[in-house]
């Protein structure tokens, strides 16, 4: 039976909380991190979670939490890598750090911490890893080339790592949301609300829950033979 135990990267807020609030939901144990302090035995009401403070950019820190979890045996059998940020600006405008910074949270950390744990489910011949890309790698976006460029590296991060995994019984997928409600579609005034979503089929923004089931789904026996793939969920927004 496959380890219930889950690694959630990012899970202090947004589409990383709602993924925590799933799994807990069904369960599961719940490991999240994030960068400072996070209640997240209140945020997800049980006590079947650990919080862990950890910059998924720092492979020390890392192994550190590995090693503890090892200790305690939470070593998990499902990670989801979430953590991402952005920093925004035309390219020509683009400073050096704001690429470093973005491809090592967003791309980076998904190589440091699959790394980390992924030795633990080749030797339990089970194991699911779910990336977290965006609609963005997919279709590009103005303005976010450093984004863009480290979304769309997760696609081939997750074929590649799938074929080299699957024998072993572990699936490796990658979902991608399009425009989910967020502090960031609030910030948004109504004509730029309004000229998204003119782009998207189904008129409406989507719901982080609807990422978080998605995952589940994909962890469950129910997604055991689905791996490789990316998943976009969108309204629509980019179609193949």
């Amino acid at each position: 039976m496959l380890n219930n135990t889950v690694f959630i990267t990012g899970a202090s807020r947004g589409i990383g909380l709602s993924i925590a609030q799933a799994f807990a939901s069904e369960g599961h144990f719940v490991i999240g991190t994030s960068r400072s302090k996070f209640d997240l035995e209140s945020a997800l009401g049980t006590e079947d979670c650990l919080h862990m403070i950890l910059d998924v950019t720092d492979r020390t820190a890392i192994k550190e939490a590995h090693d503890t979890l090892k200790e305690n045996n939470h070593l998990p059998g499902i990670i989801i890598n979430n953590a991402g940020i952005t920093k925004d600006q035309l390219f020509l405008r683009m400073k050096d750090e704001d690429w470093d910074d973005v491809i090592n949270t967003n791309l980076s950390s998904v190589f440091n911490i699959t790394k980390a744990f992924i030795k633990s489910m080749v030797k339990q011949r089970e194991g699911r890893v779910i990336n977290i890309s965006s609609v963005a790698g997919l279709m590009g976006n103005p303005g976010q080339v450093n984004y863009s460029s480290s979304k769309a590296a997760i696609g081939g991060f997750t074929k590649s790592l799938a074929k080299e995994l699957a024998s072993r019984n572990i699936t490796v997928n990658s979902i991608a949301p399009g425009f989910i409600s967020s502090d960031m579609t609030d910030a948004l005034t109504d004509d730029q609300k309004s000229e998204i979503l003119n782009q998207i089929p189904m008129q409406k923004f989507g719901d982080p829950k609807n990422i978080a089931e998605l995952a589940v789904f994909l962890a469950s026996e129910k997604g055991q033979y689905i791996t490789g793939q990316t998943i976009s969920v969108d309204g629509g927004l980019y179609m193949i």
